[in-house]
């Protein structure tokens, strides 16, 4: 569980590096909280609110999402959005990857068919162990306390 709601203690922190571990267990607390609120959402409305929608109005299948219990998935969204930026940078800087390479994946990931092969590759390199060692974003998350002393 420490693991879960590290990023949110290292709320705004975009410097040092971060482990796969603290990267995927916040996704993982992440999908947790959106099934549990989908859940309650449905059972609070009894998933008949998007089933007798208007559909002429766009705006009807909202309305029945975020009334009530919705509401708890807009306040979670937004209260993890910049930890989750800054957990993601601190991933790629374990990479030796500046942050500035999120903004790329995510301007690439917009454009059609070049987005499915850069979301892909930036799925690969969140997976990848980081680089072993220090680097210039800070020392090793896994083995801090290893230092080349004859290097």
């Amino acid at each position: 569980m420490d693991w879960m709601i590290m990023p949110l203690r290292k709320y705004a922190q975009f410097s040092g590096r971060s482990r796969r571990k603290e990267f995927w267990m916040f996704a993982l607390l992440n999908m947790i909280v959106y099934a549990v609120v989908f859940a309650l959402i449905g059972v609070t409305s009894g998933f008949s609110g998007f089933v007798t929608a208007d559909p002429d109005n766009i705006l009807a299948v909202y309305s029945a999402m975020f009334s009530g219990v919705g509401t708890l998935l807009l306040v979670w969204a937004l209260a993890v959005f910049i930890p989750s930026i800054a957990v993601t940078v601190r991933r790629l800087h374990d990479h030796d990857m500046s942050g500035w390479w999120y903004l790329g994946f995510t301007v690439l990931s917009m454009i059609p068919f070049i987005g499915v092969i850069a979301s892909i590759a930036f799925l690969v390199i969140l997976v990848l162990p980081g680089t072993q060692g220090a680097n210039r974003f800070g020392p090793d998350p896994k083995n801090p306390g290893s230092v080349d002393v004859f290097n």
